[in-house]
C-alpha cells in the first residue's frame, strides 16, 4: 500500500474513532444529569418531557454509531476493495463526456444505496417512537424517487458541461468549471422557491390576522424587503417545526411552518422572524455565500492538481489515462467527493466557530427589534421543548456538531446583551 493510501486510511479510522469518543463523553455526559432536570433548565421542561428528551438523545446517539461506523466501512472497502478501477476500467467511454458524467451519476447513485435502510429506519422507527414522524412510506419513497428526477435534470447537465469544459479550456479548465457550477448554484438558490420547494411541498400565503400583519409590520421596521408570507406544510412529514427566508429580489420570500405557528405565541413567532432577519441584515447569508463560493473553486483547484499526480491514482488502484483529458479528471472528482467529508470533519469545529457567532449576533439583532428579550427566550424554550433538544450536550461534542450554541449559551448571551 502507498504512502497516501495509509495516510488516507490514518485518517478515515482517526476520523471514526474520534466520532465514537464524542459520542461517547456526549451520552456519558446526558447521563449524568439524566435524574432530575438541571437547574438551569426547570422552567424549558417538565421532569417527563426532559426523561423523554434524554432518552431521545441516547438513542440516536447510539443510532449514530452504527452507522457512523458502517459508513467508516463501506467507504474503506470502496477506496480500497479496486471496486471503483474495476468499474472505471469496465465502463465504455468511447472519449465521450456523456458516458463519463453517466459514470459518476451512477456511481454516486450507486453510493447512496446502501445509507437507505439506515434513513428509513431514522425516520420510521426513532422518529416514530417519540412523536416526531407523520410521513407515509409512500410518501417517503415519492420524495426520493423526487430526488433522482432533480438530480438527473438538473445535476447530470452540469458534470456533462464540466467535463466538456476540460476539452475546450484547457489547463486552466478548473476555473471556468468552477465557475458553471457557482452559477449552477446561485441559479438554484433564485428558483428553488418558486419551482423546486413546491415540488415537496405546499406553500400558502399567510391568512390575513393579527399575525400576519405582525410579521409585515416586523418587515418594514427592520428594513426587510419581502412580498409575501408563506405557511409550508411541514407537518405533513415531521413534527419538528423552522422558519426561514430563501430566494432572491422578487423571489424572496419568508416561510413559517405550520408547526411553528401551532406551537408559539404571536410574540414568539415575531421574534423567532426577528432572528431570521437578523442574519439577512448581518449580511450572514452572503458572508456564508461568499466562503462557499471560495470553497468550489479551492474545490476545482485541488482536483485539477490531484489529476496529475500519479502518486494520487495509484494509491487507490487507477492508472493515468492517456489521449481524453477528461479520463484523467474523472477519478479525481470521484475521489475527492469520496475524501471531502473525511476533511471537512477536521474543519467543523472552526466553521461552527464562526457560525455560532453568526446566530449570536441574529439573536442580539432580535431583542433590539422586539425591543424585548423574553419573547425570543420563551419562543427558543418552547422549540428545545418541543423538539426534545439535548440541553446538555458535552463542549467537545457540540463543538463538533453543533453549528448553533445551545439553549444555556444563547439565553445568557440575551441576558447579558446592552
Amino acid at each position: 500500500m502507498q504512502l497516501f493510501a495509509i495516510i488516507t486510511l490514518v485518517l478515515i479510522l482517526a476520523r471514526t474513532v474520534t466520532e465514537l469518543w464524542l459520542s461517547r463523553l456526549n451520552r456519558c455526559h446526558v447521563r449524568a444529569h439524566r435524574n432530575e432536570v438541571p437547574p438551569a433548565f426547570r422552567g424549558v421542561m417538565d421532569e417527563s418531557t426532559y426523561r423523554r428528551s434524554i432518552d431521545y438523545t441516547l438513542l440516536k446517539n447510539r443510532f449514530g454509531n452504527i452507522v457512523n461506523v458502517f459508513d467508516a466501512v463501506v467507504l474503506i472497502a470502496v477506496l480500497f476493495s479496486g471496486l471503483l478501477p474495476w468499474a472505471f476500467g469496465e465502463f465504455d467511454f468511447a472519449t465521450s463526456t456523456l458516458a463519463m458524467a453517466g459514470f459518476l451519476f451512477v456511481t454516486g447513485i450507486a453510493l447512496s444505496i446502501p445509507g437507505l435502510p439506515f434513513a428509513w429506519y431514522a425516520q420510521f422507527k426513532i422518529e416514530e417512537r417519540f412523536g416526531f414522524n407523520t410521513t407515509s412510506m409512500k410518501m417517503w419513497i415519492v420524495d426520493r424517487l423526487k430526488g433522482l428526477l432533480l438530480a438527473v435534470l438538473l445535476g447530470y447537465p452540469v458534470l456533462v458541461l464540466v467535463l466538456k469544459l476540460i476539452e475546450w479550456t484547457g489547463a486552466n479548465w478548473w476555473l471556468w468549471a468552477a465557475a458553471v457550477v457557482v452559477a449552477f448554484q446561485l441559479l438554484v438558490l433564485l428558483f428553488a422557491p418558486a419551482i423546486i420547494m413546491p415540488l415537496f411541498n405546499k406553500f400558502t400565503p399567510l391568512a390575513k390576522g393579527a399575525l400576519r400583519e405582525r410579521l409585515f409590520a416586523l418587515a418594514r421596521r427592520t428594513g426587510f424587503p419581502t412580498r409575501r408570507i408563506d405557511v409550508m406544510d411541514g407537518s405533513k412529514r415531521s413534527r419538528h417545526s423552522n422558519a426561514f427566508f430563501t430566494g432572491f429580489g422578487r423571489f424572496r420570500k419568508i416561510v413559517l411552518f405550520d408547526t411553528l405557528i401551532a406551537q408559539l405565541t404571536e410574540p414568539e413567532v415575531e421574534s423567532v422572524l426577528a432572528h431570521e432577519i437578523g442574519h439577512y441584515k448581518k449580511r450572514h447569508i452572503i458572508k456564508m455565500l461568499s466562503v462557499s463560493i471560495a470553497g468550489v473553486f479551492v474545490a476545482f483547484a485541488a482536483i485539477a492538481w490531484l489529476a496529475r499526480q500519479q502518486w494520487f491514482y495509484r494509491a487507490f488502484g487507477f492508472e493515468h489515462q492517456t489521449g481524453f483529458a477528461a479520463a484523467n479528471v474523472v477519478p479525481a472528482i470521484l475521489l475527492f467527493a469520496l475524501l471531502a467529508e473525511t476533511i471537512s470533519f477536521w474543519v467543523s469545529p472552526f466553521i461552527h466557530i464562526w457560525s455560532r457567532r453568526f446566530e449570536y449576533e441574529a439573536d442580539a439583532f432580535a431583542r433590539g427589534a422586539m425591543g424585548e428579550k423574553q419573547s425570543l427566550i420563551h419562543a427558543l424554550r418552547k422549540l428545545s421543548e418541543k423538539n426534545l433538544s439535548n440541553l446538555t450536550p458535552h463542549p467537545f461534542y457540540s463543538s463538533f456538531y453543533y453549528s448553533h450554541p445551545t439553549l444555556l449559551e444563547r439565553e445568557h448571551a440575551l441576558q447579558v446583551a446592552h
